[in-house]
């Protein structure tokens, strides 16, 4: 499935990478230039893991389009969608459904949390808000962009749970 090293390689990457989101909201483009380097290396020392075959970028060119697009709206960050693009080229081909599978579920499931921690944490501003028909204080109650990257982290380290028997 996946050496270990090259696990543990990525999941120090997403340690701190997601570090650095949650203090700046940022990812620098150096990450996402980091990765491209190591698909490259990756290619030439696990090719049995690694190719340049087109389902090898299935979703890396799935995040690049979606995450242009989310750009666009004003959903997500760009350093976000350009890391993902990445991070998914350095994710072996057979685990690229799994990974996208735990990181759908941790969308979702740390997206409903702040989605109820919000509401129920502007109760009262978003009901009177809501009562006037103020729609830009009930968008205020729900902030802005979160860091993505820790969710990427959630999503890699469920993966890593759900395939130990075979490192």
């Amino acid at each position: 499935m996946i050496p270990w090293p090259i696990y543990i390689f990525i999941l120090l990457e997403l340690i701190v990478v997601s570090y650095g989101d949650i203090k700046t909201n940022k990812i620098p483009n150096l990450w996402s230039f980091l990765n491209l380097g190591a698909f490259a290396v990756l290619l030439l020392v696990a090719p049995q893991y690694y190719s340049l075959e087109p389902q090898a970028f299935m979703y890396s060119g799935a995040f690049l389009f979606v995450g242009f697009i989310l750009f666009l709206l004003n959903i997500m960050g760009g350093g976000d969608s350009k890391f993902l693009f990445t991070f998914f080229l350095l994710v072996p081909i057979g685990l690229q459904d799994r990974v996208f599978y735990y990181l759908l579920l941790s969308t979702v499931l740390i997206g409903t949390f702040l989605l109820i921690q919000n509401t129920l944490g502007n109760w009262n501003t978003l009901v009177n808000a809501l009562k006037i028909k103020d729609i830009k204080t009930v968008k205020s109650c729900f902030g802005t962009k979160f860091s993505y990257a820790p969710v990427i982290l959630i999503a890699w380290l469920w993966m890593g749970l759900s395939i130990r028997a075979t490192f």
